[in-house]
């Protein structure tokens, strides 16, 4: 489409997707937003390792054909719009982009720029990976065991942002039908008088587009297990859902290459100990059969039996090399990655759930500073990689903070583009930044012997250790 205020490169092509794979040509057009505040600074550092890794890795073979759109207070400075129309269109039209931090306009309107592109372009998995670069300060004693990816919802829940507030017409209006409609669960309400009102949308089809797409990547990707992390045991028609759809999911498109947990079980129980019975074995996997009632224990019964009718692919010790599809209540989960990590590895959660796990799973690693994000649509191909952090305004044009957020998106974005070598590369340039103690201030001031160095200063490390 013809565009009035962005500047399409002259050289350069589309990314397509054709067949669900992404064609991605040797000069591939890609957009980008710098960001707000501090976005600056980090954008100018950034592109600067993101050209270095492609000329280092390709020559003169490959080469990124930047494109600047305009979201944030850049774009209501010049266009009196937080988010142009063109922005979107040209995410549409580019499929895959990059961004800085975007302040969230205050008042009404818009209430985050973040969440607005997610829905305009249906980009419904959050995809934020958390490892650890050896020598960052970490609050935790054993960071490097902190491997995982998480596969955040990113369109339902309660982010759908339907809420009716207390004091309004609409609020009124809704508590009275509900109140008539559904009179036994309007009295659960506490203080209805006062109260305002949130709806909590989960479906199937968007739980299983997430769940696909998290086992799809972990299989790709050669990972252990994807945990479906819920708190199904309080909300059992929308979290609980999301465990049961996860798993069918997982079970009908997937069957010859994935296991649960609780087949696991049945099967290594019948490894170790040939010829039990289905009752026995029922009586292992599940320790509370014998306080069940008769139905509770032929459920029990009846899921051994589907598990041993896995035997001949399965069976034997086969199952040890299957995808492991597991879940556990979302509370225990925060507790558990930080004190056994290691069980956990590729996670796929429900939008609330996703956001504060994946902050603090981050803050294990060194923070969000250098937590790197991308907001994609597996089936359209549409992505949006971008910084996870805010736009520190205090900081801005300073050549200060941490550039390593974007530019880890960055390094997501060329992975997700097939370009390994250049993502390497930019992994390769952080690890031997960090090692030699070379940061920028929210490391220095943690860091024993540490070289404060500023934002560009940091970027151009970065390139030197690529080397």
């Amino acid at each position: 489409m013809p565009y009035l205020n962005v500047k399409v490169p002259a050289t350069g092509e589309k990314i397509t997707i054709r067949g669900g794979k992404l064609q991605v040509p040797d000069r591939p057009i890609i957009p980008f937003v710098e960001g707000d505040g501090t976005g600056r600074d980090i954008w100018r550092a950034s592109v600067r390792v993101f050209d270095a890794a492609v000329r280092k890795a390709y020559k003169d073979k490959r080469k990124v054909q930047w494109m600047e759109v305009y979201a944030g207070e850049k774009a209501f400075m010049q266009f009196k719009t937080w988010l142009p129309d063109e922005t979107v269109e040209a995410f549409k039209e580019f499929l895959v982009g990059i961004k800085g931090p975007l302040t969230t306009p205050i008042g009404g309107g818009i209430r985050s720029l973040n969440v607005a592109l997610r829905k305009l372009l249906d980009l419904y998995v959050c995809q934020r990976p958390v490892r650890y670069y050896k020598g960052v300060p970490s609050p935790v004693i054993h960071p490097e065991y902190v491997d995982m990816v998480i596969f955040r919802e990113n369109t339902e829940d309660i982010y759908t942002g339907i809420e009716f507030q207390y004091g309004t017409d609409e609020n009124e209006k809704f508590k009275q039908l509900f109140k008539e409609t559904f009179p036994k669960e309007y009295a659960k309400i506490r203080f209805p008088g006062t109260a305002g009102i949130g709806i909590k949308p989960v479906s199937q089809e968007g739980t299983e587009r997430l769940v696909r797409a998290a086992i799809k990547w972990a299989l790709a990707n050669k990972r252990k297990s994807v945990n479906l992390v819920h708190k199904g045991n309080i909300m059992k028609f929308t979290e609980g859902a999301f465990k049961d759809w996860g798993y069918a999911l997982a079970k009908r498109e997937f069957r010859s290459e994935i296991i649960t947990e609780r087949e696991s079980w049945v099967l290594g129980n019948i490894e170790k100990t040939p010829g039990l019975s289905v009752e026995e074995n029922a009586r292992m996997i599940d320790p509370g059969f014998e306080m069940m009632s008769a139905d509770q224990q032929n459920g029990i019964k009846g899921e051994v039996e589907a598990a041993l009718t896995l035997w001949d692919t399965h069976g034997g010790g086969k199952w040890k090399s299957r995808l492991m599809i597991k879940d556990s209540i979302a509370d225990v989960s925060l507790q558990f990655t930080i004190i056994r990590p290691r069980d956990y590895d590729v996670i796929a959660t429900l939008n609330l759930n996703g956001d504060y796990l994946s902050d603090a799973l981050a803050a294990q690693v060194g923070g969000i500073g250098i937590a790197p994000g991308a907001n994609i649509n597996y089936v359209t191909g549409h992505a949006i990689f971008e910084a996870t952090h805010g736009t520190a305004p205090k900081y801005a044009d300073l050549d200060k903070v941490n550039p390593g957020s974007v530019i880890l998106s960055g390094e997501m974005m060329f992975r997700y583009l097939g370009w390994t070598e250049a993502a390497d590369l930019i992994v390769k340039g952080m690890e031997g930044t960090v090692a030699a103690k070379t940061v920028t201030y929210d490391f220095a001031r943690l860091m024993e012997g540490a070289t404060e160095i500023k934002c560009s200063e940091f970027g151009e490390a970065i390139i030197k250790h690529m080397d």
